[in-house]
């Protein structure tokens, strides 16, 4: 080659570097020069010298990207479109023969030992094959290559070089072959990989099919907001909704709603939504029916919230699913759960705007009285079902569905004007008369007490009424019998008489005819007397004329009450009545302001309703009158302190769901009032707010019962349990480290693998508790010796031997860090006080297994290196340590803390020597900060979505 050639591939790269030079015209001057060579080896051999120069810088520079993409382009430039046959003969070998020289010299490469090089040969890769036309073919052999290369890089140990490896694989992949290399490589990458940034790479080239698509469902829950946001564009964009199940469909509104990223959620909002709605050619209706809207009814009305903030016409939302009438009702024979929902999600997010959506709820609800009679009307036409009708299955699910057609029409009731007086006192008269109506079903109970309540606005008032319709139930009004008629009397004693003496006329002819034996006469007469005494029988069990009355107890009075009273009983104590009076009850109490005393009419209730149904053999009944006594008992603490002992007996006692109620009640106590309500007196009640230590024996007691139930089987109440021990500790009114280590080993132990909610609630809590205040840290370094005792002695057949130790230890650290604080304190940091602690657990066995552990836990804290008495201690300890123990590893990480504290180094070690850069410029902050930031402490055997590694096929650990 000449050096005019030479010079020219030379040129040619070094002004593909500057991004204004035009690169369509570099590479067509240097592909004419390349056509016109005969011997083109020592073309190849510049122009690989010239790109080598590219491939070993690893940061990505604009100017080496430059170069890349000119490469890549010059490469493709030799691709001749199928369709031109002609062309396609000419240049097929200049096509072939320096594509296939290129990949073989990438693929040659791949494996070099610079992170660089490999970063850039699947880089070219990836670029290559993303370039070239869907009809492009390459040989076999070098496509065979190629994929297998891919397959081990997509292990390598730099993330840049896995992203670019899976992004390489994308045209290799079939969906249809269940046993495809590829497709299981990208699995496994979406389960394991501990880089947010390859899971994102993956996601964008994966192909949804049967196999893949729980995979791409599984990202919507990481714990990287970057990755949920594009696996919910995928499900948009690349699922049909079909494809999802119901309760995948639930899961991803459900979730993405409520995400704590605003980014995703306007993904689900902007991009999901609007893409199922296309799909099912924008009916809002059909939506609704894919969702099931009777078992997820909030997470629908949260789906139709956000289509209704992104509309831009409010008559568009009148049209598109609400069916309403001239009436400005929809006509009964129409109702469904979706344009029911959709009537009353549309109202309610139309009445949160205020004045501004004023004018629009009166084109979408009547006057107040008329949706009143329409409510009673729909309500009263629910049936009552018998025990057999309720074994059928198509009635029951036909009721069910009615019901909750009637709980979205009641929740109407809230949008409904009740300013003016009239509409007002309609509404509440019908809500009353609802309450009363006996085929009204339990689960609107709740709901009609609350309209009914929230409509009245004084505490008294409210009160008055609930009482009156709770009266009206259980004490109905009665038949009183008047006196019977004397002549009436004597006419049906004259009919008895003459039949007896009928009776008696045949008897005797009987007798006669069998002396005489005529027994023909003998079979007549028997048949005669048999007719009489069925008609004398008739006679006397024959109701006696009555006139019935229907009034009420308060209208009898005097003697006349007294005889009803001795005859007729008024109470009505079947299991449905009480359930239905302890029901509006519980909902009454629970709109009561917290501060207002009992008075006596609910001191009535309380003695007559819900003490009673405490020790009621119905299990429903007991559970409800639990609830309705651990509500009142927050009104009075002289109530609460007289029943106390029996919600105590009742935790222990009685049927998990009631001993759940009772426990909740107590926790509410609790929280209210404090840990002294458990001993004190009404006298002693006054100072009951300060947090108390453990040292009284009630207190003392109830701690070791609450710690029995952390250990119950039963997975409800130890969740329970677990949720009123952190609210109480966050609340200050327990101090107790012993109680924050049973709830960090809970937290860690695989027995609540499946606990979603235990392991939500106590992993918010830890976090919360710990940056809250000093006395909480401290609390929790008091606890970290403890619960890393019983790990280290837990038996080889206990769950908490599964548990890895060093995260425990980790995030103990991560607890008690200074930096932690919401408001930082002046003076020693908990971690000074730890490492004490640490050295004197080292110091009394220092040949122990876990000594490395300890020793590692205090060159990860941030201890004070400032001169003082504690920095002398500390100090003196660690020397006397480094004399005791003769681990090599524990000698090196102690000398490292003594140095820090002698201020001879510095106290954390250097930063990793290269800073990986990310696929794209969006994913470059991404990485830089996974790779460089000290890791997040996991828990063992969590069921978060924290990535595992993995050992690769060439044996390199991702990290």
């Amino acid at each position: 080659m000449t050096a005019d050639n030479e010079l020219q591939i030379k040129d040619a790269f070094q002004r593909a570097q500057k991004a204004h030079n035009n690169k369509a015209k570099l590479v067509a001057s240097l592909k004419n020069r390349y056509v016109k060579l005969e011997d083109k080896s020592e073309f190849h051999e510049e122009f690989l010298r010239c790109m080598k120069y590219a491939m070993i810088i690893y940061t990505r520079e604009p100017a080496v990207e430059n170069v890349i993409d000119f490469v890549v382009k010059f490469t493709v430039s030799f691709e001749t479109p199928v369709t031109e046959e002609e062309e396609v003969e000419d240049d097929s070998d200049d096509e072939g023969s320096f594509l296939n020289f290129l990949l073989n010299f990438l693929l040659e490469s791949h494996t070099a030992s610079s992170h660089a090089v490999r970063f850039r040969v699947c880089q070219l890769i990836n670029k290559l094959l993303g370039s070239l036309s869907e009809n492009a073919q390459i040989d076999d052999e070098i496509c065979e290559r190629i994929h297998e290369a891919m397959l081990i890089r997509v292990t390598d140990k730099y993330p840049n070089v896995r992203i670019q490896a899976a992004l390489a694989m994308a045209r290799l992949q079939d969906p249809n072959d269940p046993e495809c290399p590829t497709i299981k490589a990208y699995m496994l990458l979406l389960d394991n990989d501990s880089n947010a940034e390859v899971r994102r790479a993956v996601l964008s080239c994966i192909a949804p099919s049967a196999q893949t698509l729980a995979k791409i469902y599984k990202r919507t829950r990481d714990v990287k907001d970057k990755v949920r946001k594009l696996a919910y564009q995928v499900m948009a964009e690349k699922v049909h909704i079909r494809a999802l199940t119901i309760a995948q469909r639930v899961s991803l509104l459900q979730q993405g709603l409520n995400d704590s990223a605003d980014s995703v959620k306007e993904v689900v909002k902007l991009s999901l939504l609007p893409a199922w709605l296309r799909l099912l050619q924008d009916d809002v209706l059909q939506l609704l029916h894919r969702l099931d809207v009777e078992n997820c009814a909030d997470t629908a009305v949260s789906a139709l919230h956000a289509l209704f903030s992104t509309a831009t016409n409010p008559d568009d939302l009148l049209q598109q699913g609400a069916q309403l009438d001239e009436r400005k009702l929809i006509p009964v024979d129409a109702l469904t759960c979706e344009n029911v929902l959709y009537w009353r999600s549309l109202c309610e997010f139309v009445k949160a705007k205020g004045d501004e959506g004023e004018e629009l709820l009166e084109k979408l609800l009547p006057e107040p009285a008329i949706f009143a009679e329409y409510l009673y009307s729909y309500l009263k036409s629910i049936p009552l079902l018998t025990e057999e009708q309720r074994a059928d299955m198509g009635q029951l699910e036909l009721v069910m569905t009615k019901e909750f057609i009637g709980q979205q029409l009641i929740l109407l009731v809230g949008c409904l004007d009740t300013t003016e007086e009239g509409g007002r006192k309609r509404v509440l008269t019908v809500l009353q008369e609802m309450l009363l109506l006996p085929n009204t079903p339990l689960s609107l109970i709740g709901q009609l007490v609350q309209k009914l309540v929230g409509i009245l606005r004084d505490d008294q008032q409210r009160i008055a009424v609930v009482a009156e319709i709770i009266s009206d139930v259980r004490e109905p009004m009665v038949p009183i019998l008047e006196s019977e008629n004397d002549n009436e009397k004597r006419k049906k004693q004259v009919k008895l008489a003459e039949m007896k003496v009928c009776i008696m006329e045949c008897k005797q002819e009987l007798e006669e005819c069998i002396s005489h034996e005529d027994f023909a006469r003998a079979a007549e007469l028997k048949e005669s007397i048999a007719q009489l005494e069925e008609r004398r029988k008739c006679l006397e069990l024959e109701p006696d004329h009555t006139k019935e009355q229907r009034v009420e107890k308060s209208q009898v009075s005097g003697p006349e009450c007294s005889r009803i009273l001795s005859s007729v009983d008024f109470m009505k104590n079947d299991p449905e009545t009480l359930l239905k009076c302890l029901t509006m009850c519980s909902e009454l109490l629970k709109q009561m302001n917290i501060n207002r005393r009992i008075c006596p009419t609910i001191t009535a209730i309380i003695e007559s309703l819900i003490l009673p149904s405490v020790s009621n053999a119905n299990p429903a009944v007991r559970n409800m009158a639990v609830v309705c006594l651990g509500t009142v008992a927050l009104h009075s603490k002289d109530l609460a302190n007289t029943h106390l002992v029996l919600l105590l007996q009742i935790t222990q006692l009685d049927e998990p769901k009631i001993r759940i109620s009772a426990l909740r009640a107590l926790i509410d106590q609790l929280l209210l009032n404090g840990l002294r309500i458990l001993q004190a007196k009404p006298s002693e009640l006054l100072d009951s707010d300060r947090p108390v230590e453990e040292e009284e024996s009630p207190v003392q007691n109830i701690l070791k019962m609450l710690s029995e139930f952390l250990d119950s089987e039963i997975c409800e109440l130890r969740t329970e349990t677990a949720e009123g021990l952190a609210k109480l500790m966050y609340c200050g009114r327990i101090v107790s480290a012993k109680l924050l280590s049973r709830l960090v080993l809970l937290w860690y132990n695989p027995v609540t693998e499946e606990d979603q909610r235990l392991r939500h609630c106590l992993g918010v809590f830890l976090q919360l508790y710990a940056r809250e205040s000093r006395t909480h840290q401290e609390c929790v370094e008091e606890s970290f010796l403890p619960t890393m005792r019983t790990l280290f002695n837990a038996p080889a057949t206990s769950p908490l031997s599964e548990i890895d130790s060093s995260n425990v230890a980790e995030l103990f650290i991560e607890l008690t860090r200074p930096s932690g604080l919401l408001q930082p304190v002046q003076g020693a940091s908990v971690h000074d006080s730890l490492a004490v602690r640490v050295c004197n657990e080292v110091l009394r066995d220092p040949d122990a297994p876990e000594v490395r552990l300890y020793c590692k836990t205090l060159g990860s804290l941030e201890i004070s290196n400032e001169p003082g008495p504690a920095n002398q201690e500390l100090q003196q300890l660690l020397t006397e340590i480094l004399q005791e123990v003769k681990d090599k590893y524990c000698v090196r990480a102690l000398e490292k803390v003594l140095n820090q504290l002698k201020g001879s180094s510095r106290s954390k070690a250097a930063a990793q020597d290269t800073v990986l850069t990310a696929v794209d410029d969006n994913a470059s902050e991404a990485v830089n900060e996974d790779e460089t930031k000290p890791k997040r402490a996991r828990r063992g055997n969590e069921p978060s979505l924290l990535i595992l590694p993995f050992i690769s096929v060439s044996s390199s650990r991702i990290p």
